[in-house]
């Protein structure tokens, strides 16, 4: 009788606390002030719940509101937060019609912006708009989704466009899913459609979201050397149990797989080539099947378990979800992040006139043996003296070591499994050294290491001892752990980020080593890398130096994706695949570590002529940020006062910002010939990009067209090859100078590289690494790429956006090949006498005489490229052609108004640009001068033509050399002189 005087509505009351109550006491849900709403907003426990998943969203995003105002205005505003819901329902219900969804959302969403304009006070609006922006952005949910019971799933994940929420920090990513459940939250965000980056077992809960965000930046620049663009996850373990570690490894490996799981919900699969969107999930934006993840700090061995969740969905990817699991290549095995950022270390000290693999040198670092990079990297040389190095447990101290000695040591500790610096034999140790504790109340310092540290403390407590190693003079500074150990003058702690070594921590001004290698992450911040950049240290930056991994994971995913198709179409098993896989292990790292020597040269070539092209850099950053791609604040990147008070003291850019805008060079240029929806299959007609490992171009070959990414890897290596090798300003330089398009300047570049042969040139200069000095490498480097943006220019002025890349090879090709064969042809007397000084100059620089020659040769490339247009044009020999030019030499005088030319001294881009056009019109006069000669069709010899033009011309001739040779006799030519010999020679032609 009581319960038939219990209205309806108090009844479904009653049952919503009663489920409520279940919920949390199963453990369900969590107990908080939200579930106040039950009531005052009748919403069920899993709406609450969604409610919970975006407040928690928020509160990673920084909002300056604790969880419990959050709650309160929520409940106070209580028909606000069931129309939220309602909002969320409708945009995503599978069981909500179209119609109806149409027809009821748009007066909703009015109803809930009135509702946010009722709030009492400013913070009330802030928090309330928040929420209604978060569904707002909000493009996918698996809310609707139900387990294998047909329950609604245990977490939530909603997926959301950053770019629409202002309550989201810079730099927003493009999308990012978080995932909330009451065992585990995390994220996961991308910096493009087509993205990767590793997930990590993070250990902050108040700020997991800041902390991945950090990494995903650094992953952005880090990728550029790779198909996908930047994107990185972490979770956080909510539950932890206190019991042993294998119980708090086993939640971790659970609340991974809830992780994973949810970001699997909410993305398209490919199923027989076609896009596919999971059941029950209801999309506000286009395709999106590309996933692909990584290990990380604390998931190192976890990729087999991604990959059998990815297995269990029947994802696309299959076992190329997540690299590096039991059929990939294993990064520590590999040594690969540490062999890449040895190639960086090796430049440094190369360039200093060091040889690593050959001469003695000192190392202090951060980690142990027992990790992948610090482990690696120290084997990387048996001259390594390893004087200091610390861990979370142990500082490492031997003031005096015995190279091969301890290089054996570290071996056995290396094999050896999760072996710590305890383990090494004390008895390998010098005089004064030793393993000491962390936990030491304090630490007795013997002479041997004061006199290391540079220190007279007797004794010091381990974290002073651990500033001191950071502090220490010693030739190298190994980061190969985790942490932020150095950061600007300028900066305070809580700007790192990092409390845990707050305690440790030395401004970049008081770093003594000579050099720092970044195989760990994060280990300074970019203005501390800036400070001591600044102050003279070696430094790139972190994504510069440990890019390998990822790189290798990239190429791993790329292999398998590829092979897929092999195994489909050609019936190849899975165990042939992983044994096919495995067998190119050595060539995928070789294709890596080739990236990692790149980017260092190409950064070492454009930090030489920093000074003298600061204004060049300056202008792209302007452009970039002009653009909204870099944000200048964000990347640390000077602001034109500081950079005018860098060029009066005569300071270009440091080798860690140069690495940024490098970046971001090659992620402008990527985007760029993406989104000119043009083909680049004819950059793989001739001498096709070597991407995929010589074996499988050899065997499958015919595959690679098909390949899901083609277009982007394709995209990628060219923006690589064409950044590294003529520098991160020059496509936005030819494009301002000729107003070609990108596809048009990339094709230039391509046809410029095969037409003057410098492919083999480049790797010619390479091979005498550590024989001749590095600065006369670097000298021949510059000379062959000024050749090739000559021949860019020429090539876009010649054919304009027509240009086309086969065609134009076979029209040049041969013929600058045998200008370059003979160049003796194409000379006069006085340009033969400055080809044999350039060459005794490069013999002098200790280059053998075939390499100087063909250095020298360079030289004629832009008149080669006349002669051979013309001699192609014209049906006539190149031979011929070639004497025709050198008579014009000769008998003009050409020889010195080109040199005059090119050695005019130039200050700023405008003059820069009036050189180069009046240099361009002495070719263009010359060239005018000789068509006609050549396209004539007279039966008389080419030397007959000529002698009847000079004949002809006599007396306007012997004016114009009159006129050079006064001009001679003034010893140096102006750009007025210059000009008035151009205009002269034009009316000479004319007549």
């Amino acid at each position: 009788e009581h319960v038939a005087l219990v209205d309806e509505a108090a009844l479904g009351e009653f049952q919503r606390f009663e489920e409520s109550f279940d919920a949390v006491f199963a453990g369900k849900a969590e107990n908080d002030g939200l579930n106040r709403l039950i009531l005052s907003a009748n919403l069920d426990w899993r709406q609450t719940a969604l409610l919970r998943c975006y407040m928690k969203y928020l509160l990673q995003l920084g909002m300056p509101f604790s969880q419990t105002y959050m709650e309160d205005v929520l409940v106070k505003h209580a028909k606000f937060a069931r129309k939220i819901v309602r909002q969320f329902e409708l945009q995503f219900d599978p069981d909500v019609s179209l119609a109806k969804r149409k027809r009821e959302l748009e007066p909703l969403r009015g109803s809930i912006s009135r509702a946010v304009s009722k709030a009492d006070n400013v913070d009330e609006d802030r928090i309330m708009a928040a929420f209604s922006g978060a569904i707002d952005a909000t493009l996918r949910t698996n809310y609707f989704l139900v387990d294998a019971d047909g329950e609604p799933k245990s977490y939530i994940s909603i997926k959301l466009n950053s770019g629409e929420l202002r309550e989201v920090p810079l730099p927003r990513p493009k999308f990012e899913i978080f995932v909330y459940s009451p065992d585990v939250e995390g994220v996961h965000m991308r910096g493009g459609d087509i993205a990767r980056g590793g997930l990590r077992w993070s250990d902050r809960r108040e700020d997991f979201r800041t902390e991945v965000l950090g990494l995903m930046k650094a992953q952005v620049v880090k990728n550029t050397v790779i198909v996908p663009t930047g994107a990185k996850g972490g979770f956080f373990p909510k539950r932890v149990p206190d019991g042993n570690r294998d119980e708090i490894f086993a939640n971790g490996v659970a609340c991974y797989k809830t992780f994973i799981s949810a970001l699997l919900d909410i993305t398209d699969n490919v199923i027989d080539g076609k896009i596919v969107t999971p059941d029950r999930v209801v999309r506000r934006d286009g395709d999106d099947p590309y996933l692909v993840v990584a290990a990380d700090k604390g998931t190192a061995t976890f990729s087999d378990i991604a990959n059998g969740i990815s297995a269990d969905y029947g994802f696309w990817l299959d076992d190329a979800f997540a690299s590096g699991g039991s059929a990939g290549y294993d990064h520590k095995k590999m040594g690969i992040t540490a062999r890449g950022a040895w190639e960086a270390v090796k430049r440094h000290f190369r360039e200093q006139g060091l040889d690593t693999q050959k001469e003695l040198f000192t190392v202090a670092g951060v980690g142990d043996m027992a990790g992948d990079v610090f482990g690696n990297g120290m084997l990387l040389s048996r001259k390594i003296k390893l004087v200091a190095a610390f861990n979370h447990l142990n500082i490492f101290l031997d003031p005096d070591p015995d190279a091969a000695a301890s290089f054996k040591e570290r071996q056995r500790l290396f094999k050896k499994p999760r072996s710590s610096w305890t383990d090494y034999d004390d008895k390998l140790i010098s005089k004064g050294g030793g393993v000491f504790s962390r936990q030491s109340k304090t630490i007795r310092l013997s002479n041997e290491v004061r006199k290391l540290l540079d220190t007279s403390e007797s004794s010091m407590k381990p974290d002073e001892l651990i500033s001191a190693i950071l502090r220490m003079p010693v030739d190298l500074m190994w980061n190969g752990g985790i942490g932020t150990y150095v950061k600007a003058s300028s900066e305070g702690h809580s700007d790192v980020g990092d409390r845990s070594n707050d305690n440790v921590r030395i401004d970049a001004t008081e770093l003594r080593c000579k050099v720092v290698g970044e195989g760990g992450n994060l280990g300074l911040t970019q203005r501390a890398r800036i400070e001591y950049s600044l102050g003279g240290g070696r430094i790139n930056t972190d994504f510069i130096d440990n890019s390998a991994g990822v790189d290798s994971s990239d190429r791993e995913v790329n292999i398998k994706i590829l092979l897929s198709d092999v195994v489909v179409e050609k019936g190849m098993s899975r165990a042939k695949r992983d044994e096919f896989l495995a067998s190119m292990t050595d060539d995928v790292a070789e294709l890596v570590l080739r990236d990692n020597y790149l980017q260092t040269q190409s950064i070492s070539m454009s930090e030489i002529r920093s000074v003298e092209r600061i204004d060049e850099i300056a202008r792209l950053i302007t452009n970039l940020e002009n653009t909204g791609l870099l944000d200048r604040e964000i990347e640390y990147l000077p602001e034109e006062t500081e950079i005018d008070e860098r060029r009066a003291r005569k300071q270009g850019f440091t080798r860690p910002e140069l690495a940024v805008v490098l970046s971001y060079a090659k992620i402008d240029l990527y985007n760029g010939l993406i989104d000119s929806g043009e083909t680049f299959e004819d950059f793989l007609v001739i001498d096709p990009p070597r991407y995929f490992p010589t074996v499988l171009r050899r065997r499958y070959n015919e595959f690679i067209p098909g390949h899901r990414l083609s277009r982007q890897i394709l995209a990628t290596l060219i923006a690589n090859d064409l950044v590294n090798r003529m520098g991160p300003s020059f496509v936005k330089r030819v494009q301002d100078d000729t107003g070609a398009n990108i596809v048009t300047i990339a094709r230039a570049y391509k046809i410029a590289r095969l037409v003057c042969r410098t492919s083999s040139l480049f790797k010619t200069i390479e091979s005498l690494d550590t024989k001749i000095p590095a600065q006369a490498q670097m000298a021949m480097m510059f000379e062959v790429s000024r050749t090739l943006r000559h021949a860019c220019y020429w090539l876009i002025e010649r054919f304009g956006d027509g240009l086309k890349i086969e065609p134009s090879v076979n029209r040049l090709k041969d013929g600058l090949t045998s200008v370059y064969a003979r160049p003796a042809a194409t000379m006069s007397p006085n340009a033969r006498i400055r080809h044999e000084h350039a060459a005794a100059e490069y013999i002098q620089m200790g280059v053998s005489e075939q390499l100087a020659n063909r250095m020298s040769s360079l030289l004629l490339t832009r008149v080669a490229l006349d002669i051979a247009d013309l001699a192609y044009t014209c049906k006539r020999d190149v031979g011929e052609t070639a004497k025709l030019y050198a008579a014009f030499n000769q008998h003009l005088g050409m020889f010195w108004l080109h040199s005059g030319a090119e050695d005019l001294k130039v200050s700023g881009r405008w003059q820069a640009m009036a050189r180069s056009n009046l240099r361009e019109e002495f070719y263009r006069l010359r060239r005018e001068m000789a068509e006609p000669i050549l396209a004539s069709r007279s039966k008389k010899p080419i030397s007959a033509r000529l002698d009847r033009w000079l004949a002809d011309n006599h007396e306007a001739i012997t004016r114009f050399r009159s006129m050079v040779d006064e001009m001679k006799l003034r010893g140096s030519f102006d750009f007025a002189t210059l000009s008035v010999a151009a205009q002269e020679l034009r009316d000479l032609i004319s007549k």
